[in-house]
């Protein structure tokens, strides 16, 4: 299975470029994990292929803790799904078409962020949902 992280456009800021290839090279231990840039909101739906599980990143998804994400992710690795891919969508966020392809839309706070931040963030809780499933120390409760 692969985890993809799909986006549109570019990463711009150096800072996110470096974070999410930092994180890329963790996430290599544990996952087949890429990140996948396409033009525009019609690429974007055109990625998808059949066994796909979609979940969209979006400030109106559901708020999950990070040990919720982890058992969550879990759930959606044991359900067999080729590829699971995760969205970010453009400046207006998702078309009602993308939409109605999603499985589940997740929400990485209530606050707006940039979409190069996006990235890293959930590059990091990624990584961080492995090591809480592997029980690895890298997260800590408190």
């Amino acid at each position: 299975m692969e985890i993809i992280l799909l986006v549109v456009g570019p990463t711009h800021v150096d800072y996110a470029q470096k974070g999410l290839a930092d994180f890329s090279k963790r996430l290599s231990h544990y996952t087949k994990f890429r990140t996948e840039s396409v033009r525009d909101r019609a690429a974007q739906q055109a990625f998808l292929k059949p066994g796909d599980l979609l979940i969209l990143l979006d400030e109106r998804g559901k708020h999950l803790k990070s040990i919720e994400f982890a058992a969550q992710l879990q759930k959606w690795m044991n359900s067999g799904p080729k590829r699971l891919v995760f969205a970010v969508g453009d400046a207006f966020g998702f078309d009602s078409d993308f939409r109605s392809m999603a499985h589940y839309e997740l929400a990485l706070s209530m606050m707006t962020f940039p979409h190069d931040l996006v990235r890293l963030l959930f590059a990091e809780q990624l990584y961080r949902a492995f090591a809480i499933l592997r029980n690895e120390p890298y997260h800590h409760e408190g």
